[in-house]
């Protein structure tokens, strides 16, 4: 699934998904029943969050294909629309997915050793395939296009956005504890330069003075 860990190492928000997809990579020949649970598991955690970000509410008991088919209708599709027709049949597959797990999954019901043996073996790599393929193309186009109108935007930091003007009670004191410093005909101001040559270090002794200041209100 090179192509969705590709898109989840992109947009950073989606990372945790990572572990469904070692999981299925992981199981995809010893006990495909555990990449069906870990697919559908997947397609869900996608559209629940894409529907919590777009404010879709959700009753809870809601299955993976109306799921997959909200999440279509939030980031843009119409319900009438050919896409969210191909994504609703898509994730009909993925719900198919859902009940083989059941009909091979090595603990329902109880099975004869024979066929804990013979389970994994009853869908053919073609088939496994098929499936995991149809769940990495659902992923992919339901986050790429969900980002692409949602970027996710980094919090900026204080290095990135404090400006020296804009800082002048701790320019004055600091200029106070220390003396101008000289060179030549040149006189630079002790805040000017710590600001200029270690800007970390000027925002270290910012912050301490801004948290004394509080402490002192």
């Amino acid at each position: 699934m090179n192509k969705l860990k590709k898109t989840i190492e992109q947009y950073g928000r989606w990372a945790v998904l990572t572990m469904y997809v070692e999981r299925i990579e992981t199981h995809i020949d010893s006990d495909f029943s555990l990449c069906a649970e870990n697919s559908k598991a997947l397609l869900e955690s996608i559209s629940k969050q894409i529907c919590k970000e777009k404010a879709i509410l959700l009753v809870g008991d809601e299955s993976v294909n109306k799921l997959v088919k909200f999440a279509f209708e939030a980031i843009g599709f119409e319900k009438e629309n050919y896409i969210n027709t191909i994504g609703g049949s898509l994730s009909s597959i993925v719900h198919q997915i859902g009940n083989l797990r059941t009909s091979i999954g090595s603990t329902s019901h109880g099975k004869s050793l024979e066929e804990l043996e013979l389970r994994n073996h009853n869908i053919d790599f073609l088939t496994k395939e098929f499936l995991i393929t149809t769940v990495e193309i659902v992923a992919c186009f339901l986050i790429r296009n969900f980002e692409n109108e949602n970027p996710h935007k980094q919090k900026e930091t204080l290095e990135e956005t404090l400006n020296y003007r804009d800082a002048e009670e701790f320019n004055e004191f600091w200029d106070d504890s220390f003396s101008e410093f000289e060179m030549g005909n040149y006189a630079y101001s002790a805040s000017e330069i710590l600001f200029n040559v270690d800007k970390q270090a000027y925002i270290n002794e910012y912050n301490a003075f801004s948290a004394s200041e509080i402490i002192e209100e």
